[in-house]
């Protein structure tokens, strides 16, 4: 297959680019229509009792959205402002698609205590068209805006999404700008010229391209997060880099040997593009997890980030050869070096992990250990406004609530739905369970009881209240949904499935790293070691955002919880990317290996050969991560941290000191596979080097 990649790109390189020109046109042109078509609604699980109970509800009693306006900075009894007001509710309540809109002045609870605010809820007509629902969102939320006070914010429900898309594509825009720049500047400092560190972001774009229309695509069939943008753009980017970056060294390096652009390209293919091929299969196997999980939302983000996997690794199999083959010529090779100059540094921590292997396993292992305590009291929450920069409108409407208004106010409630032939006496024992609860009939003669849980909508008392309902109702036609039901729903699927995700990720991985290296025990090990960094990083995030340590400067603060999107994206996506750097160094070891026969010095060649490589990979990773992280949003905060942090122990401790420390513990059994598998890796295992080398000895 590589040998045919190869063909096509040298003998037709124009085709081939032509193609990838038509895809970028593509994805920066249909592909970013997804902006607007973004969904906030991450915690619904299909089939649980909060979403089979919300479908109950909005087929017996459809009800609109609400929106919410505040209005704050000059006191409500002022004459002018209540005209204004009354004007501004007369006006909406006219609006095409409004169902009602109440006084705020006649209207208990709406106007603050200390006289300094009020709240103007609108209520959407149930069952609108979205076209519909937007021109009423959008109308209602302009003519409130034009009432004259000094904050004037509005938000929540459908408007909410449609803010926190604006503000993702806007965040995007800056981290492309922030990142792309840096990535260049360090492209320069690595390969010395223009030509070459130009041809990573060429990459690189595609990469971006096919994220854009990757979720474009996956939008029309299922909801795409409002997060989904940053976390597929950042990864897309970042891959490609460092995607491009292993080709272009190993080009580089092959262009010492032969003048022949073409024969360079397809030695590079046949090696570091076998690499690169394993390596986007690995990462995509990682995200196939997220499948496991019956979300939506973590299933649209699986399909969608193992979709921009693809597509970054097929531009670096594809679209780089064609690119070199063309313009290859005009970049120096690398410049010739003494196997004892060349990665001086990595031989010295390759042999020195391998000599003092002992002292290193028993500091290196119990210290990622520790830094992955924080895990073992992980909570997940849905979250509220405060996950959002302080100036977004939904952030302003929030602070302005929480200022002047009692605690809870605007918090969803726990919403239990009684069909018809409750038992009463079911219906009165759960009434008793809070002193707010109401209750309204439904046309179908069930009831809907609400009950307001104290604090917010996802915490402590409010999931305790859901489980309480449940325990109460006995076996009684009784569903339970809202925020706090899904939230528990949501743990309940995660815990239930987080099983059998990792199950399925781990047989991926090992089948993946035994097809290419011929192991049994190094896929094992390369798992284990993954597993320390992982916790590590994961760890920290609990540690800064959850318990809110250092998340100032960071420009966050402590929630009490990780945002339940966090967990399982950073846990898939990390896993997957620490093995592109093991799978980096795996190469070179096993080339050395092959060469030489000598599994000690295998593996110093091995760090010796890939560590630049590596660690130049690892910091530009960093950089488009933490480009990513100027946005301000918490869960994109808490996502950049944890794989900026992951990729850096996995590329710096633990490939370093770790990997040699146990390949030299383990020695030559590190490369030992039952009979039975050594003759089916033999047999059926990728020789896509060796076709290629016997083609280019026959010309």
């Amino acid at each position: 297959m590589l040998s045919t990649l190869a063909r096509a790109a040298t003998r037709r390189p124009l085709t081939v680019i032509s193609v990838w020109v038509l895809f970028l046109l593509l994805g920066f042109g249909l592909g970013t229509g997804v902006f607007g078509r973004l969904s906030d609604n991450v915690p619904e699980v299909p089939g649980t009792e909060s979403e089979l109970a919300a479908q109950y509800l909005d087929r017996v009693d459809p009800t609109g959205e609400t929106v919410t306006g505040v209005v704050e900075g000059v006191a409500v009894s002022d004459p002018a402002l209540r005209a204004q007001v009354e004007r501004a509710v007369t006006d909406v309540c006219a609006l095409a698609g409004i169902a009602a809109v109440p006084d705020p002045y006649t209207t208990g609870s709406l106007t603050s205590r200390d006289g300094r605010a009020l709240l103007i809820p609108v209520t959407l007509e149930g069952g609108l068209s979205d076209d519909a629902e937007e021109h009423a969102v959008d109308a209602a939320a302009d003519r409130i805006r034009q009432i004259d006070a000094p904050e004037v914010h509005v938000s929540g429900g459908p408007l909410l999404g449609k803010q926190i898309g604006e503000r993702a594509q806007q965040d995007v825009q800056r981290a492309e700008l922030i990142s792309l720049p840096v990535v260049l500047a360090l492209l320069l400092v690595v390969f010395g010229g223009l030509r070459a560190a130009a041809l990573p972001l060429v990459i690189a774009t595609s990469g971006i391209a096919g994220a854009f229309l990757a979720l474009f695509a996956f939008s029309h069939v299922t909801d795409i997060s409002v997060y989904a943008i940053q976390v597929t753009t950042m990864l897309g980017l970042g891959l490609a880099v460092d995607y491009a970056l292993l080709m272009l060294v190993r080009f580089r390096e092959e262009r010492q040997h032969t003048d022949d652009v073409r024969e360079a390209v397809h030695r590079t293919v046949a090696r570091a593009g076998r690499t690169v091929l394993f390596s986007g299969l690995t990462v995509a196997v990682s995200l196939t997890g997220l499948l496991v999980f019956p979300s939506t939302f973590l299933r649209s983000m699986g399909l969608a980030v193992a979709a921009v996997v693809v597509v970054d690794m097929l531009a670096a199999i594809t679209l780089l050869p064609a690119l070199l083959t063309r313009f290859g010529a005009r970049i120096a090779p690398a410049r010739a070096r003494p196997d004892a100059e060349e990665g001086q540094l990595f031989a010295r921590l390759a042999r020195f992990a391998a000599r003092r292997r002992i002292a290193v396993l028993a500091v290196v292992v119990p210290a990622l250990l520790v830094l992955a305590l924080p895990v073992t009291g992980l909570k997940i929450s849905i979250g509220d406004a405060r996950q959002l920069p302080k100036n977004t409108e939904a952030r302003q409407l929030y602070d302005t609530v929480d200022a002047h208004f009692p605690a809870g106010t605007g918090v969803s409630p726990v919403t239990v739905v009684l069909e018809p032939g409750t038992d009463t006496t079911t219906a009165d024992r759960i009434r008793t369970l809070s002193p707010t609860a109401t209750s309204r009939t439904l046309p179908d003669g069930g009831t809907v009881v609400s009950l307001q849980p104290p604090g917010s909508a996802d915490g402590r008392a409010a999931t305790d209240l859901v489980r309480r309902i449940r325990e109460t109702r006995g076996t009684e036609p009784v569903q339970v949904t809202g925020m706090a039901a899904r939230l528990v729903d949501f743990r309940a699927m995660l815990a239930d499935r987080a099983p059998w995700a990792a199950a399925t990720v781990l047989a991926g991985i090992f089948l993946l790293l035994f097809a290419f290296t011929g192991s049994v025990l190094i896929p094992l090990r390369t798992i284990a070691t993954t597993l320390l960094s992982l916790g590590a990083a994961l760890g920290a995030v609990v540690w800064v955002f959850q318990y809110g340590h250092l998340a100032g400067a960071l420009g966050a603060q402590g929630l009490g919880a990780l945002s339940l999107t966090a967990p399982p994206l950073i846990v898939a996506i990390a896993f997957g990317l620490a093995m592109d750097y093991e799978l980096f160094i795996l190469a070179r070891m096993r080339e050395a290996r092959r060469r030489t026969g000598d599994d000690q010095e295998a593996v110093v060649t091995g760090l010796r050969r890939s560590g630049r490589v590596v660690t130049c990979a690892a910091l530009l990773l960093a950089v488009v991560f933490g480009a990513f992280m100027t946005g301000g949003f918490s869960p994109i905060l808490q996502i950049g941290l944890g794989l900026t942090l992951a990729v850096l122990i996995d590329a710096t401790v633990v490939r370093m000191l770790l990997v040699p420390a146990t390949m030299a513990s383990l020695g030559r059994r590190a490369w030992w596979a039952p009979k039975a598998l050594r003759r089916a890796h033999d047999r059926f295992g990728l020789r896509e080097e060796a076709s290629v080398e016997r083609e280019l000895a026959s010309r």
